[in-house]
């Protein structure tokens, strides 16, 4: 069953074993999710090795995303381990507090007192909890609870509207890169970027550990809405982490945003992930709630490039049946996908020869009915842009490069396909390819195929040719 949209999956205690993770990436599982928020830099090396273990135990192509922390601001810990609170409580939010009470807890993120004022409105534990700031006395933020509850150790403080001074980069985020690039990551998303400045210094600490992955943009702060378009630049993806940015700008306005950023990324030639409570129902039940398939659904409507599992697939009782259920709502979905095609083609300017290939690749695809496009690619450049736009049509990135076909597991209807070093002549090249498609049986012999392919061969970007063949034509 052709399904063009991409599962990510989160890697933790119930998806930490060979057979298991066999049978999720046969379910459908396209990248793996490393969270390093959770777990030694050993541990995230050891999960790497065994999903690349796993994926080539089944013939499959799989990405790794390894997944920074961020400056996930937190209160302390408690005496007691928690704490009960009621509407119209007095709080304090101490940062020199060691141990926390009833009255007060200590702070992880020691600035937040400089960063919040009177009236502000703090957000713990996702939101569940709700303060609001009557004053602000040196390390001490005075507060009456609005909304009461639970709060127990180390539980996450959101402002109301933003406004948070943490760096996107900690102390151990950038460690964790490093690891992140040891273990040959094929993306690395960065937490809580504010604006594009975040995403070119992550960029340039991965250059300087000799890094190749892609960075995607986590967009939680409601500063990276106002900054979208300087944040979408300067990353290759985006992750609409619905979580935080929910507890941020309020539920209601979550829907929205998501679409607006899917729209924007793939306008920006960039891919979106689409991520949280996907499936959360999952984590304890065999199927999903109506409403999250609902979700799932939507989210591919709105060209979102991949959906993510975290929790569902980390630590649930049902690992590989959240993947398959995801795995059937998003081919469901596709179905009804409206295809817009030559309306975007009208709306896009191309600037570069290889794009002008993909999209002139796609316009032919779905107007003369081929059954697959064959991009013959070094770098899958071609293929990305190719992914941006949806013409119903299956790619295929055919290359001999394994960490191009890691890259391009990500990209919506974009399918990796190993072949041998490409030839230095351009009919062998093209005959295998042919061959490489019929035995895995993207074709068959009479079928009408697209190929894209750069000449001189081998230059990475080069892409400056598009051929229709008759399958059989060149692997007679």
């Amino acid at each position: 069953m052709f399904r063009g949209t991409k599962i990510v999956a989160t890697l933790g205690p119930a998806s930490n074993d060979l057979s298991t993770l066999e049978r999720m990436i046969s379910a459908g599982v396209n990248v793996v999710r490393l969270n390093f928020s959770h777990g030694t830099a050993d541990d995230h090396i050891a999960r790497a090795a065994l999903a690349r273990q796993a994926a080539e135990n089944v013939g499959r192509t799989v990405g790794i995303l390894a997944d920074l922390q961020g400056p996930k601001i937190r209160v302390g810990k408690f005496a007691d381990g928690a704490i009960q609170l009621a509407k119209g409580d007095r709080f304090i939010l101490d940062a020199q507090c060691e141990l926390g009470n009833q009255e007060r807890v200590g702070l992880d993120y020691k600035n937040l007192p400089r960063d919040v004022q009177t009236g502000a409105v703090l957000l713990l534990d996702d939101g569940r909890i709700v303060l609001d700031v009557e004053r602000v006395d040196g390390d001490e933020i005075h507060t009456v609870v609005r909304v009461g509850g639970k709060l127990s150790n180390n539980k996450g403080i959101n402002q109301q509207g933003g406004g948070l001074s943490a760096p996107a980069l900690t102390a151990k985020d950038k460690q964790d890169l490093k690891t992140a690039v040891a273990l040959a990551a094929d993306y690395i998303a960065v937490s809580f970027p504010k604006s594009g400045d975040d995403m070119r210094e992550a960029r340039n600490l991965v250059a300087e550990a000799n890094g190749h992955a892609l960075l995607v943009a986590k967009i939680e702060r409601t500063e990276a809405i106002t900054n979208l378009t300087d944040i979408l630049l300067a990353s290759d993806g985006i992750m609409v982490a619905r979580g935080d940015l929910a507890v941020e700008v309020g539920d209601a306005a979550v829907p929205a945003l998501q679409k607006r950023m899917i729209r924007e990324a793939r306008l920006h030639n960039k891919f979106a992930i689409t991520a949280t409570q996907m499936m959360e129902s999952m984590i304890t039940a065999p199927i999903p709630t109506r409403a999250e398939v609902s979700d799932v659904a939507n989210a591919v409507l709105d060209g979102t490039d991949a959906v993510m599992l975290s929790a569902e697939s980390a630590a649930g009782q049902y690992p590989v049946e959240t993947v398959e259920a995801m795995a059937r709502v998003c081919a469901e979905a596709e179905k009804s996908y409206v295809n817009s095609l030559d309306e975007e083609l009208l709306n896009r300017e191309q600037s570069q020869i290889d794009q002008s290939i993909a999209m002139a690749a796609l316009f032919t695809a779905q107007h003369i009915g081929v059954k697959a496009i064959a991009a013959l690619t070094q770098s899958g450049s071609t293929t990305q842009w190719m992914s941006r736009v949806d013409s119903g049509v299956p790619i295929y990135a055919v290359t001999p490069e394994e960490s191009t076909r890691r890259k391009v597991s990500i990209f919506r209807d974009v399918f990796p396909l190993k072949t041998g070093a490409i030839p230095a002549n351009r009919e062998a090249a093209l005959a295998q390819a042919e061959r490489a498609l019929l035995e895995h049986g993207a074709v068959q012999r009479g079928d009408l195929l697209l190929m894209t392919i750069g000449e001189p061969l081998g230059k990475p970007g080069g892409t400056n040719t598009m051929l229709i063949v008759r399958v059989g034509e060149y692997s007679r």
